[in-house]
């Protein structure tokens, strides 16, 4: 790009790590030092983030099921929540450094090529990690199933477990309780359907909210912005490159364009105060 870019990131139910090949990426958080960094491991989280680049940004980004990631990294996953960290600041199983491996996928000549390697890396990754559990796996299933709107005892009764044990095990492995993993997953369901055009208070009944004002209200605690002033931004026209999503068919981000008018500049505001960068 001709100028530097940042990005308000919204949660998703996901963890990510990117694998960067050369220019860092500034990760801001509220009440959190700026993190810059080339490779980049974000957990789950349940604020947003602002991520500036120079400009020029490259590499792969790999979005992951927050269960994958305890069994690639074999951390509790609420020691990462909320946080953004360097990769191999992290124990895990490969025979060699990720950032070895982003230099690795980076010398590659073809995208085909890094997508082969990177195929292998996980199959041997993923047979070293520590093995998650199938009930968490089954739980987390059904909470992305139903949008965020199985009831937490429903859920336990589901899988078998008790609800304090199924709190305890979600936190180890998903990196947030069952309670908070539903209230992401019903903003990303409310985003999608708020950026398809539906009104809020429809959007609010279908996703489970006890009305349009605490929609309002969570969508606000986590992404920094009213359902109308991210819906609003989204909108906006770009003189560069479109904004694109880290999921495919998702409404997770928006451009921030510093000194503009109208809600791109409003979010550019609430990401100061109210989410990383």
């Amino acid at each position: 790009m001709d100028r530097p870019r940042r990005r308000l990131e919204t949660p998703v139910g996901a963890a990510t790590l990117l694998l960067g090949f050369d220019q860092p990426v500034r990760i801001s958080r509220a009440g959190r030092d700026p993190d810059t960094l080339v490779s980049v491991y974000c957990g789950p989280t349940t604020t947003p983030a602002v991520g500036e680049h120079g400009g020029r940004l490259a590499g792969i980004e790999v979005m992951l099921a927050p269960w994958a990631a305890f069994t690639l990294f074999g951390t509790p996953q609420y020691e990462l929540a909320n946080r953004t960290v360097d990769p191999d600041a992290l124990p895990h199983a490969l025979d060699r450094r990720v950032g070895e491996l982003a230099g690795a996928l980076a010398a590659l000549p073809s995208w085909e090529a890094r997508f082969r390697l990177l195929d292998e890396m996980f199959a041997r990754w993923w047979d070293a990690g520590t093995p998650c559990s199938a009930r968490v796996v089954r739980a987390w299933s059904e909470l992305v199933r139903t949008g965020g709107a199985m009831p937490v005892r429903r859920l336990a009764e589901e899988v078998g477990w008790s609800v304090r044990h199924l709190e305890n095990r979600f936190r180890e492995q998903i990196g947030l309780g069952p309670k908070a993993a539903a209230r992401v997953l019903r903003l990303q369901r409310a985003r999608r359907l708020l950026a398809a055009g539906h009104g809020q208070a429809e959007t609010a009944a279908v996703c489970g909210f006890y009305d349009q004002a605490h929609l309002s209200s969570e969508f606000k605690a986590m992404t920094g912005c009213t359902p109308r002033e991210f819906t609003t931004a989204r909108r906006l026209p770009f003189a560069g490159a479109p904004p694109g999503d880290r999921m495919t068919g998702e409404a997770t981000s928006l451009v921030l364009t510093s000194g503009a008018s109208g809600a791109s500049a409003r979010s550019a505001d609430f990401s100061k105060t109210g989410g990383p960068g």
